[in-house]
Parts: structure tokens; C-alpha cells; sequence
């Protein structure tokens, strides 16, 4: 790999004696990795019936190396969204932040969604995740990775961190902020990263970075934890950063994660952060961690795990401005600012009905006459499942729901008034209510549990059938069971909503007609 000579001259500075055993990992086979979802099976059983070869990651208790050819993305556990294809060193921020079930979290640059994933199975269904990322392409292809994980209670948003901030005053317990950088720690994964780096390196990124913290500060309540991560080397966007954040936010300060996870990355070769490669670095710094190719089974990262004070305990310094501790490596001149395309919304562009809103207390002029079809559907769920308990609820007071468009959501609780953002996804999408008539979504499906609903088809994951039904085909006379007792469909001659699983997983919908099962999984997703 030819890498530009400057950034072998900062990288030299920066590694010293290491730097040719760094040049020569990038020569090498980078690692895959795959991350299991908790929130649908535990690690070990899926080890017991993975596929494909898995070996442990260390420092991630539900992460595994796979092999290169393993074809994890074609396999119908990946379609019942049992586990999640990311970078090992990728899966680090997101087990470093500390996210407890019933906390509210955001992701504030999430797409494409390995992260966020991972927080919201930590939440159980309980509290909220925002996951925003400020291109509305990438964000649609968030919000299909949460939703394959079966996450009920998300907002997906595309929004400006600024724009989020002004909706989300000290709101949020835990923030995760991946923010976008040169990407130097990517090359060996990615190649053309290097072209990236050259046409805009850390002195494009630093400044941009720092906008991203200031604002995730402001929705940050006090005592709440905030992860900030890269996967570039340069001390500009990753020490100098957080220096930065350091210096202009007194209530701040770096922490340490829990003394057992720090073991586990120093045992595997995680390095301390460099508060010498700045001019006025504070010994804070060195609670950060580097990743390096050569010391690390995964690709290049950096991460530091930060606080903010509770009101009485916060510091009494001045903040001082950034020309105070600035980085060895100078900073070019900040390039004047471009008129922002389409998808980095700073303004807001009209009315919520047009951007989207999210009301508390309300289903949105919808009567419970109206609201008869959802409950008739939902009265077939098995009512000890708690999430049903909760629509249940919802269903008889309106309150939590959302009826926009034909569509009914299922908000979490606990949200404030939010008008004029621009929404991808509130809650969970029930299904669509039009004539009379309800139709469940994927996102439901994706949701429930094979035992919550009363009639089922099961594959093995080797059954041709299961891979037709991926490929949105019409399946002839399929073994449809009713739960209670085991009956075949077609001895009682029911008609109507089948889940479709595989090994107990579910995969989506079916409509019952007749002994044929219509594919009703979602166009979207088809194999």
C-alpha cells in the first residue's frame, strides 16, 4: 500500500520505533467480525449453532471473529437479525459506554448502525435510543439495521447536531458520538480511504468534530457519560479533540472505564492515550485508548470515555479557548464553510407536519371506533408478553400512540414535546390502518417472539422454503402451527396472520389463505 509521505512523516513522529511494524500489519489480511444480539439469543447458545467457525473477540463478551469466506450476510439468521457484521475495533465504543436498561441514549452520528445496535439491545425494550445521522440516505439504511434487530423503542432522525440539541436539553444519560474523521485507522480494511485522506485530512475533520462534542455536551444531563470515538490516529482529531472539549466545557473531564474492561484492553494490546503530543495536553488524556493494527487483532480506533458533573460538582475554572493547548502537528487554515447540500439539514425547512413531529398523549385525531381492526389484531397476541401488555394500554387510552399517514406507532415512554425535526422513525411501527382494515408491519414481526403470536411456521435454516420466503415467494401448503396445541392450519381450516421463523427466530409475515402462505416480507428487505 502507498501510503502519502506526509502522513507516513506524522505517523513516524507518532509511533517512533514501532512505525515499520505498523507499515507492514497494513500489508495484511484485516479481520472480520460479527457481533450477536442479545436482546434476541444469548452468545454461548449462538456459538452453540452458528454456521460458520467463531472465535471469541476478548474484550467484547459478544463478539467473534469469522472467517473471510464465511457467507454470514446469506444466512437466514442474519435475516432474523441475530447478530450484526462489524469491524472487531469497531465493536469497542459501544461496550466501553456503560448503558444500563431504562436510560435514555443517543447515537449522534450513527448510520450505518453497528453501534447503535448494540446500545439499544442493552436497553432491553426499556427507555429510548435516538439514533441520528445527518444524511438521510445512510440514516434510511440505519433504521433498517435497528429494526432487523427487532428494537421497539428508537427515534431515527436526521438532523444537525445543533438542530438536536435545541429538542434535547440535558436529556440524554448516555451519548455516543462516532465521529466522522480521516479515517487513517481504515486503510488497510478500506484502500481508498487514502484517497479520502488526501482530499480532506485531520485538519478538515478536527474543527467539524468539535461542533459534534459542543452540541452533544448541551444534551448531556448532568452526571450522564459520554463516549467519544475515531478510528484515525492523528492527536488533532483525537487528543486535541478532546482536549478541546476539555478546555471549553469545565463540567467535563475523562474517566476511566471499569477496572475489569480496562484489563482486558491493555492485555490485548490497547495503548494509553498522548497527552504529549499536544503543547498543554492534560494527564487526563492518558484514560484514553489508541488501537493500532499492529498491536490489535482489528483496524485503527480511539476512544475516551467522558463525564459530566453533577450541578454541585462542577468545576469552578474559567473555560479557556482553544489557543491554549493546541497540537504539535499545526493546523492548516480552517477552509471557509460550503452551502450545505440536501440531507445536512441545519435549517429548519417548515412546518412539523412536513418535517415530522412527536407528540405525548395522543393518537393524532384517531378514534377508538377507528382503533377497533388494531385492537382485534392485537387481542390474538399472547397477553403476558410485556411489550403487548404496554400496547395493550396504549390501545384503550391513545395514550403513546402515533397515527400519521395511515401508520400507527408505538412511541417509548417519556419523550418530550419534539416539533420540526426531520423523523425516519418514531417508536415502533405497528402496521398501516386503512378501510377498516390492519396490516402488520416488519418492524413488528422483527419485534415479537415466536411464542407471541398464535400461528407460526417454523423452517430449519437449511429448508428451501425458508429461502424463498427471503425472496418474497408464494409458499404452497407450508406447516403452519397453532401454538396451543400444536395444530396444523389446515386441519381447522384457519385463515389469517402466520409469523414466519426460522429455528424460533422470526423472519416477518405471512397471510394464511386457503393452505397457501402469501409472502407479505417486507419488499425492502428481499433477498
Amino acid at each position: 500500500m502507498e501510503l502519502p509521505v506526509p502522513y507516513q512523516e506524522t505517523m513516524r513522529a507518532l509511533l517512533g520505533a514501532e512505525y515499520e511494524e505498523y507499515e507492514k500489519s497494513l500489508e495484511g489480511p484485516g479481520f472480520r467480525g460479527l457481533r450477536v444480539n442479545t436482546s434476541k439469543i444469548e452468545a454461548e447458545e449462538f456459538e452453540r449453532i452458528s454456521p460458520f467457525p467463531c472465535v471469541k473477540i476478548p474484550w467484547i463478551p459478544n463478539g467473534y471473529y469469522i472467517p473471510q469466506d464465511a457467507q454470514a450476510s446469506r444466512h437466514p439468521y442474519y435475516g432474523a437479525g441475530l447478530y450484526y457484521l462489524q469491524e472487531p475495533s469497531a465493536m469497542t465504543p459501544a461496550r466501553t459506554l456503560p448503558v444500563s436498561p431504562g436510560e435514555r441514549v443517543l447515537d449522534l452520528c450513527a448510520a450505518p448502525g453497528g453501534k447503535a445496535t448494540e446500545l439499544c439491545a442493552r436497553l432491553k425494550g426499556q427507555g429510548v435510543l435516538v439514533a441520528n445521522d445527518i444524511s438521510n440516505s445512510r440514516a434510511r439504511g440505519l433504521l433498517k439495521n435497528l429494526e432487523l434487530f427487532g428494537q421497539p423503542n428508537i427515534l431515527v432522525t436526521s438532523e444537525a447536531p445543533e438542530k438536536l440539541a435545541f429538542c434535547f436539553p440535558e436529556y440524554f444519560d448516555k451519548i455516543l458520538v462516532d465521529a466522522p474523521c480521516s479515517g487513517e485507522g481504515m486503510f488497510r480494511k478500506d484502500p481508498s480511504m487514502v484517497k479520502s485522506w488526501q482530499a480532506h485530512g485531520p485538519e478538515y475533520y478536527g474543527p467539524l468534530q468539535r461542533e459534534i462534542l459542543r452540541a452533544a455536551v448541551r444534551m448531556l444531563r448532568p452526571g450522564g457519560m459520554l463516549l467519544y470515538s475515531t478510528c484515525t490516529f492523528h492527536p488533532l482529531e483525537n487528543e486535541g479533540s478532546v482536549q478541546y472539549l476539555l478546555d471549553t466545557e469545565p463540567e467535563m473531564s475523562v474517566v476511566s472505564p471499569d477496572e475489569k474492561l480496562v484489563k482486558q484492553f491493555v492485555e490485548n494490546g490497547f495503548c494509553p492515550g498522548r497527552p504529549d503530543l499536544l503543547e498543554q495536553g492534560s494527564p487526563e488524556l492518558c484514560r484514553c485508548f489508541r488501537l493500532y493494527p499492529h498491536r490489535v487483532r482489528g483496524e485503527g480506533h480511539f476512544l475516551a470515555l467522558l463525564k459530566k458533573a453533577e450541578k454541585e460538582d462542577c468545576k469552578q475554572k474559567e473555560a479557556t479557548s482553544w489557543a491554549g493547548s493546541h497540537a504539535v502537528f499545526p493546523e492548516k487554515p480552517k477552509p471557509k464553510k460550503k452551502s450545505r447540500g440536501k440531507g445536512q439539514a441545519l435549517e429548519n425547512r417548515g412546518s412539523c407536519e412536513k418535517r415530522g413531529s412527536c407528540e405525548k398523549g395522543s393518537a393524532f385525531g384517531i378514534s377508538q371506533e377507528a382503533l377497533g381492526p388494531v385492537k382485534e389484531f392485537f387481542a390474538q397476541m399472547d397477553p403476558s408478553f410485556a411489550i403487548s401488555r404496554s400496547w395493550h394500554s396504549s390501545l384503550d387510552t391513545g395514550e403513546g400512540l402515533l397515527f400519521r399517514q395511515g401508520q400507527v406507532y408505538a412511541l417509548p415512554q417519556g419523550l418530550p414535546l419534539l416539533q420540526g425535526l426531520r423523523f425516519l422513525r418514531t417508536g415502533c411501527l405497528l402496521g398501516e390502518l386503512e378501510k377498516k382494515r390492519f396490516t402488520p408491519s416488519q418492524a413488528l414481526a422483527m419485534v415479537l417472539k415466536r411464542e407471541d403470536w398464535p400461528w407460526t411456521v417454523d423452517f430449519s435454516s437449511t429448508d428451501p422454503g425458508v429461502f424463498r420466503y427471503l425472496k418474497g415467494e408464494t409458499l404452497e401448503d407450508p406447516p403452519v402451527f397453532q401454538k396451543a396445541d400444536k395444530a396444523l392450519a389446515s386441519d381447522v381450516g384457519i385463515n389469517g396472520w402466520c409469523l414466519v421463523c426460522v429455528e424460533g427466530f422470526p423472519l416477518g409475515w405471512g397471510k394464511l389463505v386457503n393452505g397457501s402462505l402469501r409472502n407479505k416480507y417486507h419488499t425492502g428487505w428481499l433477498w
